[in-house]
């Protein structure tokens, strides 16, 4: 395939972020539900979740090679890395948020809301005021094939924040059906929020929703629809450092404008469910497709958020 075939561009305003050399590579296959990659920068690798296989494998980009990070991983789903550097980890059977320390323990972040245990907490980001935002569908229960199937004690899929110096543990979203992934503008002054809740019936939302933040980083409000997938369903996604969202979708990585246009794709021969800017330059896009992970190379760099 020449470069070219991996694209889609849909607005001339993707063109120019693309690498008209840049292949999407395979970096590893093998998994059954590739998810949740995160970026180290020091250690110049990607961890990312297998999750019915219950671990987490590495990719370590100076050499190429892949191993296991952990396993078993409490079925981890989504990831990502805290301003110290710490691996912050969505567990579908350990129904929590935990969080992995410079010396390796694991400490639990969140495990339950108002006394009650979590559904299968499924994406996180960390705000940089060291709050810890993550939605919590009910996927890891629904069947015993991303976790232990079980009934839902809250009977209900809200986007939680966990505050950084009490560890208090707020419902900030309500009213979505199935939240999903998450992300914050760069300037962290809005929310963007997938709603996957058409997993769980054609009625059901599968789009986009974009939130408003208070100046003190605690409110939320507002919570229009920014997108509709226009191929199956958003999962999780990133920002570059323009404000423009990469999402992933059933057809590959679809690029957003701010303003809501969707102006390109990055096809990918799988279902993707996440994906996370790397490399030296975070110009190294990390695709986790459903059985592999991909990367390809772009002109332009992500957020320096995560």
């Amino acid at each position: 395939m020449a470069a070219a075939d991996y694209y889609e561009v849909l607005d001339p305003r993707f063109a120019r972020l693309l690498n008209g050399n840049a292949q999407v590579d395979k970096l590893f296959t093998g998994c059954r539900w590739a998810e949740g990659p995160a970026w180290f920068a020091a250690g110049r690798y990607v961890v990312w979740s297998d999750i019915p296989n219950n671990r987490m494998l590495r990719y370590d980009e100076t050499d190429g090679s892949v191993s296991v990070f952990r396993q078993p991983s409490g079925n981890s789903n989504g990831n990502t890395v805290d301003r110290q550097g710490r691996l912050v980890t969505c567990e579908h059977s350990g129904r929590r948020v935990s969080r992995t320390e410079h010396d390796g323990s694991v400490t639990t972040i969140a495990a339950k809301w108002k006394g009650k245990q979590l559904n299968s907490p499924n994406d996180v980001v960390v705000r940089s005021d060291g709050s810890i935002w993550f939605t919590d569908p009910t996927y890891g229960i629904d069947t015993d094939y991303e976790g232990d199937k079980a009934e839902s004690e809250i009977g209900a899929c809200y986007v939680y924040r966990v505050d950084p110096e009490t560890g208090e543990v707020e419902a900030v979203i309500t009213d979505m059906v199935r939240p999903n992934g998450l992300a914050f503008s760069v300037d962290e002054s809005l929310l963007y929020v997938v709603d996957t809740g058409r997993t769980h019936g054609a009625e059901n939302p599968a789009h986009m929703r974009v939130f408003n933040i208070g100046k003190h980083g605690k409110k939320v409000s507002g919570g229009k629809v920014f997108a509709d997938c226009t191929a199956g369903l958003f999962d999780g996604f990133r920002l570059d450092a323009d404000g423009r969202i990469w999402t992933s979708a059933a057809d590959g990585i679809h690029c957003y404008d701010p303003d809501g246009t969707l102006i390109g794709k990055v096809k990918v021969p799988e279902v993707t469910a996440n994906c996370v800017f790397g490399g030296a330059k975070l110009n190294c896009l990390y695709i986790a497709g459903t059985t592999s992970l991909y990367s390809v190379r772009l002109m332009v760099n992500g957020a320096k958020t995560y």
